[in-house]
């Protein structure tokens, strides 16, 4: 009787430390089989990869269009410049908004300037202020001059 428990406790500690090693042989196993990139981003593709499905991208910035930048703006950017962002040197002066009850759709009038200064003299309206390319020119200030001949500004709302 002794001698069944004895070969009984030495079957279960034995069975013990064999699971004892088949877990830890699994733990390392399964750090050796992982690969270490040093990009973050290709580590999660990695991973989409192995699990069967396609890789994501990073969501991009969505661009805004000329509502969205100019609402930050004090009185809705009247008498500030604004220009495309594939414009370089070109920007007008916002004079007029007509504002669309959901705040991001609407027409816009200003004033052409290249390099600083005006190249018309009536404001005329200004095509593409829906398309997601619109940038605030912080640089450019008004001068007294400027001011006392630029029309009337106008902010409209339908």
């Amino acid at each position: 009787m002794a001698s069944t428990l004895v070969a009984k406790r030495a079957s279960s500690t034995l069975e013990n430390t064999s699971a004892l090693f088949r877990i830890s042989f699994s733990f390392l196993r399964n750090l050796n089989t992982t690969t270490v990139t040093n990009n973050p981003a290709e580590s999660g593709a990695a991973a989409a990869a192995a699990a069967g499905g396609e890789a994501k991208k990073p969501k991009r910035k969505k661009k805004k269009n000329f509502f969205e930048v100019a609402q930050f703006l004090p009185n809705w950017g009247i008498g500030y410049h604004m220009a495309k962002t594939h414009w370089t040197g070109v920007s007008y002066q916002i004079t007029k908004i007509n504002l669309y009850k959901d705040g991001r759709h609407g027409k816009a009038w200003g004033i052409a300037h290249r390099d600083g200064t005006q190249i018309a003299e009536a404001a005329k309206k200004i095509s593409g202020v829906h398309k997601r390319c619109w940038r605030y020119i912080p640089n450019s200030k008004k001068t007294g001059e400027e001011e006392e001949s630029s029309p009337k500004m106008e902010l409209q709302t339908v």
